[in-house]
């Protein structure tokens, strides 16, 4: 994991993040943690695989065998 020193933080800051963090039962580390994965990777970011299952079920979704074939198949050649 990497480490982010922040300076010159105003103390009034500081002391929202505290009290920030308290009420939400947090330590200020994990509560400036939270703030910035909320901040570069929102909860609300489109995925793509979640989309693109959506896309197919307004289709009626896909109808197929996924069971996998177990027979072994045969050494490649080489020559």
């Amino acid at each position: 994991m990497s480490v982010v020193t922040v300076r010159n933080l105003p103390e009034e800051t500081h002391r929202a993040l505290k009290l920030r963090a308290a009420q939400h039962g947090r330590s200020t580390e994990a509560e400036i943690r939270e703030i910035l994965e909320e901040a570069v990777r929102p909860r609300t970011r489109v995925k793509i695989g979640s989309e693109l299952a959506a896309f197919g079920q307004s289709f009626g979704g896909l109808d197929f065998n996924d069971t996998r074939d177990q027979t072994p198949t045969d050494p490649a050649v080489f020559e």
